[in-house]
């Protein structure tokens, strides 16, 4: 920051270690612009001759600013929309201080330790301690608030307004409705942290589970979701131009699920193959477990044997895990977290050998939704360590460490 028009011809850091200029900079300690350039100067060597060199230390930007203004010193350096407020200043945009940037965030209190249950007083008898709801409806509101401050067309306009460089953030919605895909065999997995994030935030996710084949027909009928859960990166592959961005957040294999006991001995793939034994797979075409299916049997080679002992396709898991436990199958390919909730009457035989029968589930973003952010917020939920408690509990593998599928972010 300097006089509007420059008269001492500042252009570069150098030209502020002049013998006779007055510099300003604010405390590094105590002021976050002091911070970050110290941060980015100091392992160059440009810090400490600044430090060295400045006749005034302040406590913040705006002073240091002030200081300029009233002759005090001759330059300062500040943050670019601090001279939103200075008409007699005006700014040098230095190129050792190219790129050096602060982000402004908005923080949401959790709450606090005293307003939460103690173990076992929850209403779902889970025995999770969470927070009275009075605790709840107050993270709520402050989130709303946060969302308000951060919406593209309420408090942006004012950062912008005031010299800001500002994010695309949200359209502003007093109590949104996020709508997400998700395939069917993740429900148990995220479906108890979807309604905490819920709570947490004062908004409504709508969720649809169905088979990752049905949800990409829906999607190419023009049903576009704010965000999609796919079973695998193979249906997330299918709408990449809606959504060109995911992050891998578990895996899951596929299981041989035979009764307790395994009757009939199945051992393996080409088990399935004895004659008259009733086998269930996922459907090709409306679910991913049916194309992993498809594409495990040919990789060992017995797709045709097997098939001709198929007698039910179905778009999910769950319905071949209730014909299971209905005794009308003997044998069904599913995944290992649609098995999880069955050990007591059905056992699950793995597919050994075959890389091919793991699917990776990819969770992305829709670069059309109004509620990008709010729908990175709800994959940040899911990324958690409770939810991966969930997700491991449910026989699934995590994969949650921000590894990214298509464009990296």
């Amino acid at each position: 920051a300097v006089p509007r028009g420059n008269p001492r011809g500042i252009a570069v850091l150098d030209d502020l270690l002049a013998a006779d200029l007055r510099l300003a900079l604010a405390n590094p300690d105590a002021a976050a612009i002091g911070a970050v350039v110290r941060a980015a100067l100091a392992p160059v060597g440009r810090w400490q001759p600044l430090s060295d060199h400045a006749t005034v230390i302040t406590t913040t930007v705006a002073e240091a600013a002030t200081a300029v203004k009233l002759g005090a010193v001759d330059a300062a350096i500040v943050y670019d929309a601090v001279l939103h407020d200075f008409e007699s200043l005006e700014g040098v945009n230095a190129p050792e201080l190219a790129g050096i940037t602060s982000a402004v965030g908005i923080a949401v209190v959790e709450p606090e330790a005293g307003a939460t249950r103690r173990d076992g007083e929850d209403e779902g008898g889970t025995g999770r301690a969470g927070p009275l709801p009075a605790a709840v409806a107050r993270t709520a509101a402050a989130h709303r608030f946060a969302r308000f401050c951060a919406a593209r067309d309420r408090g942006l306009v004012r950062y912008g307004e005031r010299g800001f460089s500002t994010v695309d953030g949200d359209s502003w919605e007093p109590d949104p409705e996020l709508l997400l895909y998700a395939g069917s065999m993740l429900r148990p997995a995220i479906d108890r942290t979807v309604a905490e994030f819920e709570a947490r935030e004062g908004v409504r996710v709508t969720r649809v589970y169905n088979g990752c084949g049905i949800l990409v027909a829906q999607m190419r009928a023009g049903r576009v979701p704010d965000a999609y859960f796919a079973c695998d990166t193979e249906f997330m592959t299918q709408v990449q131009d809606l959504f060109p961005e995911s992050r891998l957040v578990s895996q899951n294999e596929l299981v041989i699920l035979v009764a307790k006991g395994n009757p009939h001995g199945v051992g393996g793939l080409a088990d399935l193959t004895k004659p008259g034994l009733r086998v269930g797979i996922g459907h090709e075409k409306q679910c991913a477990m049916g194309w992993l299916t498809q594409r495990t049997f040919n990789e060992a080679g017995l797709r045709s044997e097997l098939m001709e002992n198929v007698v039910v396709q179905t778009p999910t898991g769950d319905m071949l895990v209730n014909q299971m436990r209905s005794g009308s199958l003997d044998a069904a390919v599913v995944y290992l977290s649609n098995a999880a909730g069955s050990g007591d009457v059905l056992d699950a035989v793995r597919i050994d050998g075959l890389p091919c029968s793991i699917a990776n589930q990819p969770y992305g973003v829709a670069t059309g939704s109004t509620h990008r952010r709010l729908a990175t917020r709800l994959l940040a939920a899911i990324e958690t360590a409770e939810s991966r408690e969930i997700f491991e509990a449910e026989g699934f593998r995590w994969l949650g460490d921000g590894m990214s599928v298509g464009t990296t972010r």
